[in-house]
């Protein structure tokens, strides 16, 4: 029973491109939705209390920040870059934590948002090539 290096190879690369891509699309939009609250304190609107009562603002400024990190994160993932794979999943892992965290103000934008930082956690842990070997 012989298997197919070459395949193996290829469906590697295209799931860590697939989180990189994921990785860049997370991070723009979170840093867009950061943006939004720092600008814009009333377009948020608390839905129900949880144990994380920060400020609209300082939300706004750690989905930012975050925003930022996990977009060029991706970026150099996609560049094959060897310690990008580990950066890409802790600050995947991060993003899902903040927007656990952020789901009194956004619900379903932080449930999409946790969703796909899972399967960017997978794509990443699961296949250990990276893009510059195959």
């Amino acid at each position: 029973m012989s298997t197919d290096r070459s395949n193996q190879s290829s469906a590697a690369v295209g799931w860590t491109v697939f989180a990189s891509i994921m990785l860049i699309m997370i991070g723009v939009f979170q840093a867009i939705a950061g943006l939004v609250a720092v600008v814009n304190k009333k377009f948020y609107v608390v839905g129900e209390a949880w144990i994380f009562q920060f400020d609209v603002t300082t939300w706004g400024w750690i989905h930012l920040i975050i925003g930022v990190v996990v977009g060029l994160a991706g970026f150099f993932l996609l560049t094959g870059t060897v310690w990008a794979r580990l950066v890409g999943i802790t600050v995947a892992f991060i993003a899902a934590i903040a927007n656990f965290a952020w789901l009194p103000w956004y619900p379903i934008w932080s449930i999409i948002v946790i969703t796909v930082c899972v399967f960017v956690i997978w794509a990443l842990s699961v296949h250990r090539r990276d893009i510059t070997e195959a």
